[in-house]
């Protein structure tokens, strides 16, 4: 054991009159919602890079947390094992991500930064024998270095792509051996800073076949988990070519590639694209393409990436209601793409946060479970669209009718539609009424 969360023990549900800051208020793993464990439900899971890895840096200004780990190499690397699996334990969770340079250190060839990833690899598997914390989802660290600075499977150097092929080959076998159940691919440099020194159509083919060779790999070492790729437009790279579900779908589509990979969905990239959370899960759902998801949220008043946890309830029921329309998340989960903000040094604000993210994605969970059961928001969704159902509406969309029949049958029938109202101002207040 190591003394970093010295005096802090594991946090406990307490209900929601509990004032005890470090315990649950609304997460309560085996409380059954809709038939299932919430547990099971949100699969929780808690990323390595912001809990562990982060330095409280941001745009303007470098380190402000000291942890007992940073700049010591493997040694540190092992302390910060030690202390991961610590917290996984004291927040009781069943999941944890990462990617290869936040669990060990760069080398400086690609053979030596493998051969530290495994070390540290094998350190976790023993421990994940021990706990009950599995591995979500693995992924490799491809635009931190600046040899990714121009992008790694759109680099226009075919050695930074070899390069970037070789991490994910190490860190897609470890995640398989660690059983993760996803392997995700962020390509925050996979863009463009300027069309004045780039082929678009080149890149996209890059890509296009660097992600090929990850399904084929995949494949040949028996992973059987999720591909995914989680979309963000923007920041770091000026234009990224995963701007958002719809965008990475139709990527996909034109290689051929729609069945075999789906997206992770992050809150604050979903905002940086113009869009609401919900709207890139009923989008990636519409296409058969949800796969996991990132909580978190950005500061509404600044323009990049702040990766805050989540506390909006009400946000959380519209996101889950998408989500438990479509059968759940499956070998998906809520990954806390989250970090405390760089005054919050102590050891304790990193349980704060967390707590505070899994109250509010309990809340928005049972929220979206009593407003499915309740029926009246299907009812009236259906009402909507229900002339689709039945009449002209049916045989429009089944193909019976050409456009000149259409046309016909307006006159022929008399056809003059009035509009309805959408109702949005009843339907907001109809999902408040659940959170």
């Amino acid at each position: 054991m190591t003394d970093f969360f010295k005096g802090l023990s594991q946090v406990k549900y307490e209900g929601p009159d509990s004032t005890n800051p470090l315990a649950y208020r609304h997460y309560n793993k085996d409380e059954m919602v809709a038939g299932k464990r919430m547990e099971d439900h949100i699969r929780p899971a808690i990323a390595y890079w912001h809990s562990f890895a982060a330095e409280g840096g941001d745009p303007f200004g470098g380190r402000t947390f000291d942890r007992p780990w940073y700049d010591k190499g493997m040694e540190g690397a092992r302390l910060k094992a030690d202390v991961a699996f610590e917290f996984f334990d004291l927040l009781d969770v069943p999941f944890f991500c990462f990617h290869d340079v936040d669990i060990a250190p760069e080398g400086a060839t690609l053979a030596e930064s493998n051969r530290n990833v495994r070390e540290i690899g094998e350190i976790i598997a023993r421990k994940m024998e021990t706990g009950r914390t599995k591995l979500l989802w693995g992924t490799a660290n491809l635009f931190s270095n600046r040899r990714f600075m121009a992008g790694a499977a759109t680099n226009p150097d075919p050695e930074v792509f070899a390069y970037a092929a070789g991490q994910v080959k190490n860190v897609l076998e470890l995640t398989h051996e660690l059983g993760g159940e996803n392997y995700v691919l962020w390509g925050g440099r996979e863009g463009y800073e300027t069309l004045l020194n780039t082929r678009i159509g080149q890149e996209s083919d890059q890509m296009a076949r660097f992600l090929t060779l990850v399904i084929e790999h995949a494949k040949k070492i028996g992973f059987t988990g999720q591909i995914l790729i989680e979309p963000k437009p923007q920041e770091p790279t000026k234009h990224q070519y995963d701007y958002d579900v719809a965008t990475v779908y139709g990527f996909l589509q034109r290689y051929g590639l729609e069945k075999e990979v789906k997206c992770n969905i992050e809150v604050g990239h979903a905002f940086l694209a113009g869009h609401s959370f919900e709207h890139e899960l009923a989008v990636a759902s519409s296409l058969g393409m949800l796969g996991s998801v990132d909580a978190n949220r950005n500061d509404l008043q600044s323009g990049w990436d702040t990766d805050q946890f989540p506390n909006n309830p009400g946000e959380m029921a519209l996101a889950f209601y998408f989500i438990l329309k479509q059968g759940g998340l499956g070998k998906g989960g809520f990954n806390f793409d989250a970090k405390v903000r760089r005054q919050s040094l102590d050891p304790a604000d990193l349980l704060h946060g967390h707590i505070g993210g899994l109250d509010t994605l309990a809340r928005g969970l049972k929220g979206a479970a009593a407003m499915i059961a309740d029926g009246e928001f299907d009812r009236l969704l259906a009402e909507r669209y229900a002339g689709w159902d039945t009449g002209l509406g049916r045989d429009i969309l089944a193909g019976k009718l050409s456009l000149a029949d259409i046309a016909a049958r307006v006159e022929s029938d008399a056809i003059n539609p009035q509009p309805r109202s959408g109702r949005q101002e009843y339907l907001e207040n109809l999902v408040n009424r659940f959170v």
